[in-house]
């Protein structure tokens, strides 16, 4: 369900009409307030699996007061998950500002998912038919971005990649490509030293345990057509680094999928938009493609 006051239940409802209840031969469900999926237009209730906790959707405006309705949605689903009565999990936007006003400790959905289903680590990418990204670091100033960046982080998130790639993706020998921190990749070490002295070790350590791994790469050359040929994932080393060219390339259909998990999870990489939320306007493709893509993830997974 999402934010009930955004426009993630509208496009769970609209998604779910424009693939006619299913995915493939898989029934697709709706987890959440049946009130709010009922107020985004849905008329057929056999659909929606409820929450106990409820939520009253105002559009635009949110409450505090349906945090528990939207934080048992997202355990209810994993928890279905977890035990195998779901194939997987896509999650519509929430918004982080009014969860944690209601206590919530987590900084956003990854960290809850990774908390719900212990994983070790997860790792957010950005997805798409032209693009994979994973930001190394995420949500911080970028003046702090060079000393977190370690070459054990590097390997660690390059080999969860390099998994889900062959796992989820269905890739029998994936390739990734590392980009450089600085630009041209540090030029020797004229424009950094991060580079060759933190990027490229954790580059020859994944080679060395037999991945087909490049770099580091100076990235203004990493994300045109012919480069993003020779690899199926790119590992940036911040977040505009690897945000902007998917979303300059894929705005309308980039997905964000969590690796690391023992569950597949996918949702539109977009927020709640308030600003549009109850006018119609919401764009219902990203949430296709994040179905799709989970369903295709799903499928990987139990070949």
């Amino acid at each position: 369900m999402g934010e009930p006051a955004g426009i993630g239940p509208e496009v769970a409802v609209a998604a779910l009409g424009a693939l006619g209840g299913q995915i493939g031969a898989r029934p697709l469900k709706l987890v959440g307030e049946p009130a709010v999926f009922h107020a985004c237009g849905l008329k057929a209730m056999n659909y929606v699996i409820a929450t106990s906790a409820k939520a009253v959707r105002v559009p635009g405006k949110p409450d505090p007061g349906n945090a528990a309705c939207t934080i048992e949605a997202i355990e209810t689903a994993v928890a279905l998950a977890m035990r195998g009565e779901a194939a997987a999990v896509v999650t519509a936007p929430i918004n982080k500002a009014v969860l944690a006003a209601a206590g919530f400790p987590h900084p956003g959905h990854t960290e809850f998912l990774q908390a719900l289903t212990k994983a070790p680590r997860a790792v957010m990418m950005l997805a798409s038919d032209l693009l994979r990204v994973v930001p190394l670091t995420i949500h911080m100033p970028v003046a702090t971005v060079p000393k977190t960046i370690t070459t054990a982080a590097i390997v660690e998130t390059g080999e969860i990649m390099l998994a889900a790639l062959a796992r989820d993706f269905g890739i029998a020998a994936p390739r990734l490509a590392v980009a450089g921190l600085n630009p041209h990749a540090g030029e020797d070490g004229v424009l950094g030293g991060e580079d060759g002295a933190v990027i490229a070790p954790a580059v020859a350590a994944l080679k060395a345990k037999g991945h087909d791994v490049r770099g580091p790469l100076p990235a203004d050359t990493l994300f045109h057509a012919e480069a993003r040929a020779r690899y199926d994932a790119a590992l940036c080393m911040y977040h505009d680094q690897a945000l902007i060219p998917i979303k300059t390339l894929s705005f309308w259909d980039g997905v964000n999928v969590t690796l690391g998990l023992p569950i597949v999870r996918t949702s539109p990489d977009h927020g709640t938009a308030f600003d549009i939320a109850g006018t119609g306007k919401a764009d219902v493709r990203s949430m296709i493609a994040a179905i799709e893509l989970a369903a295709r993830m799903a499928d990987a997974r139990s070949a």
